[in-house]
């Protein structure tokens, strides 16, 4: 592997990373860069259109939940010079209040993703959502409570990351 191409994975990697931190501090502006301006995001029945429209759909969707978590693994990344292909396994665990009972959604799926360089910036150019299985149960009451995050920028993953640049 060359080495630009060692960093051409690593910007995509954590552009993908960038996108589960959008979903779950809700930060629209991180989830609109993860996308080109005319990029394009198919999640099956759920949504189609532009990426920064999901953005703008699954932010409030997430809103009114009472948590959620994105984990994106087994990342697997094709390069030809400023054009990339990935896929990528995501597992969404969302909690939300159905009918006056807590529920959990935990949602397995991929992103396959094609990728572009342009202006040295790697995006999205489209996106489709394979969902894998899914399963919704009733959940129990929290371990141990909370510990200080919050679903916005005010959670202290800012302020550490933003001391150093990120």
């Amino acid at each position: 592997m060359q080495p630009n191409e060692t960093a051409d994975r690593l910007a995509i990697a954590e552009q993908l990373a960038n996108y589960a931190r959008a979903m779950d501090r809700i930060d629209r502006d991180l989830g609109y860069a993860v996308w080109h301006p005319e990029g394009t995001a198919r999640y099956g029945a759920m949504f189609e259109g532009t990426g920064r429209g999901f953005i703008d759909w699954v932010c409030t969707t997430h809103a009114q939940m009472v948590a959620h978590v994105h984990r994106i693994t087994n990342v697997l990344i094709a390069l030809d010079g400023d054009r990339a292909a990935s896929e990528a396994y995501v597992h969404a665990t969302l909690r939300f209040e159905q009918n006056g009972v807590l529920r959990q959604g935990n949602v397995h799926g991929r992103y396959i993703d094609r990728w572009s360089r342009r202006a040295g910036r790697w995006a999205i150019d489209h996106r489709d959502y394979v969902q894998d299985m899914d399963e919704i149960v009733t959940a129990g009451p929290p371990l141990v409570g909370a510990f200080g995050g919050s679903r916005d920028c005010a959670d202290p993953s800012y302020a550490a990351l933003g001391e150093i640049g990120g």
